[in-house]
């Protein structure tokens, strides 16, 4: 039985967040206080984002080798079934941790959007 970890939506900044010295009143850290939950569901996020840029590079470099014609039709047709099994299976990662496909997209700032 595969229990579903709520994450809600979060930039890059905040994946940092979880992670909070605690000051003493000279303002230097005492103690550091980690929440277990929210650094565990931000590492999900995180590796699941990389493996989701990975797919799309992926699927990107198959595409142009389609068309410049360096692959057969037995290699596109495998190319296309792995592909398409990778996908399912990061859509099941994604929603053992409560995530949409949105919260995979992060925000770069004057870059812009990740994906």
């Amino acid at each position: 039985m595969t229990t579903k970890h709520q994450l809600p939506h979060h930039s890059m900044a905040d994946l940092a967040a979880p992670i909070s010295p605690r000051l003493s009143t000279e303002g230097v850290p005492r103690k550091l206080e980690i929440d277990g939950d929210r650094v565990r569901n931000g590492l999900a996020q995180l590796v699941l984002t990389l493996v989701k840029l990975l797919h799309e590079l992926l699927e990107r470099q198959a595409i142009r080798r389609m068309d410049s014609g360096s692959l057969t039709d037995e290699e596109i047709e495998r190319l296309g079934m792995t592909l398409m099994r990778q996908a399912e299976e990061l859509d099941k990662l994604r929603e053992v941790f409560g995530l949409k496909d949105d919260d995979l997209n992060f925000n770069l700032g004057p870059l812009g959007r990740l994906l």
